[in-house]
């Protein structure tokens, strides 16, 4: 354990004292009852934008997947490995979530190593930013640099939420009301959160 990382024991030790205490009930609700959270996010995997820090959420109030960018894979059963596409199935199926949100993050590193096509294409990075291709399709060409980042984030969230829609358990649980699908992009430089207004297909702030 000497070469155990000493920040995460010091952690540890701080959430031993200082927070396991007041969720002590909570966690032994959880491992006795199991998890039924509501709300699946779909985050990227930024050490910057944590879900569960950005929307103060409690043990067993958020199930989350994280990933490179934030991407949401087309539904696809191939027989190969899906590691997003299965836990989406998994909390969609087995956990029952009611609503999905897929969030991206301003200075995302994903959106920009698809911007600067500087990647091995015979990397993992690569194959998987591919998926931000079609949303790339639906920018302004005029679009400069920074303007160009902030809109293909915004773009990819779109493009995720349509990705979900390919899966036939969720398009089935909306199409009745029981699942509702939403996006959200935080930015990591004032802490603001934008959502998804549907009809106006445009992100808005939310309100403090």
């Amino acid at each position: 354990m000497s070469n155990f990382p000493k920040q995460l024991l010091a952690g540890y030790n701080s959430f031993r004292k200082n927070r396991l205490p007041e969720d002590s009930a909570r966690y032994r609700i959880l491992a006795e009852a199991g998890q039924r959270p509501q709300i699946l996010v779909i985050a990227c995997c930024d050490s910057r934008s944590a879900p569960e820090q950005i929307f103060d959420a409690g043990p067993g109030e958020l199930f989350v997947i994280r990933n490179v960018a934030n991407l949401v894979p087309p539904y696809d059963p191939d027989g190969h490995y899906h590691g997003t596409s299965a836990a989406i199935e998994f909390a969609v199926k087995q956990l029952r979530v009611r609503h999905v949100v897929v969030m991206g993050h301003g200075r995302c590193g994903g959106i920009s190593a698809w911007l600067d096509k500087r990647n091995d294409p015979s990397n993992f990075l690569a194959q998987w930013i591919s998926l931000i291709d079609p949303a790339a399709e639906t920018l302004d060409p005029a679009l400069d640099a920074k303007s160009r980042q902030k809109a293909l984030e915004f773009a990819s969230i779109r493009e995720g939420i349509k990705s979900l829609k390919s899966f036939p358990v969720i398009a089935s649980l909306a199409s009745i009301g029981e699942i509702e699908l939403h996006g959200a992009w935080f930015d990591i430089s004032t802490g603001e959160l934008y959502v998804l207004d549907e009809p106006k297909n445009d992100f808005v702030t939310v309100g403090g």
